[in-house]
């Protein structure tokens, strides 16, 4: 059975994107869902020095595995301050020196919502851009749905 791994990109116990996450996993029969909290993969911030000396987490090896297992990932992305949250960039950040490609290829849904007024723009298309980078891939087909007060505003890339 296929399974779809998926997560808000939060660290906040209240947040409206990891309940989208959950919704969005839902909408997909006849697949194995493992849903992720990034509470579960805390670690020290990355940098050089902190991977020289201790290596790499066990953490970001766990979480890198789960990635690397799924066959589809869906990500609904907090926006704080038009940028990824800090516990999204530092799990990307050491799974990224596991190996550069982190998300091999795999089907990926990317969404979030906001009640601001961009309704979390800014952090989808950093997204979008950054994971076609990292994937290097043109081909890949991404939906990013981006839910405002009332209104629901679709994009495909």
């Amino acid at each position: 059975m296929k399974k779809i791994v998926a997560f808000g990109a939060s660290s906040s116990t209240k947040s409206i994107n990891k309940r989208f996450s959950v919704y969005a996993s839902n909408q997909f029969d006849g697949v194995d869902k493992l849903i992720l909290d990034l509470n579960d993969f805390e670690m020290p911030i990355y940098s050089e020095d902190k991977e020289n000396e201790f290596g790499i987490p066990e953490e970001a090896l766990k979480f890198y595995n789960i990635l690397k297992e799924s066959d589809g990932i869906i990500i609904s992305f907090a926006e704080h301050n038009g940028s990824y949250t800090v516990a999204f960039k530092n799990i990307f950040d050491w799974i990224s020196r596991i190996d550069k490609i982190v998300w091999w290829n795999k089907p990926m849904l990317l969404l979030s919502t906001s009640d601001g007024i961009r309704g979390a723009v800014s952090v989808l298309e950093m997204a979008h851009q950054r994971i076609l980078l990292n994937i290097s891939l043109i081909f890949q087909r991404f939906l990013y749905l981006v839910f405002q007060k009332t209104s629901m505003t679709v994009r495909e890339y």
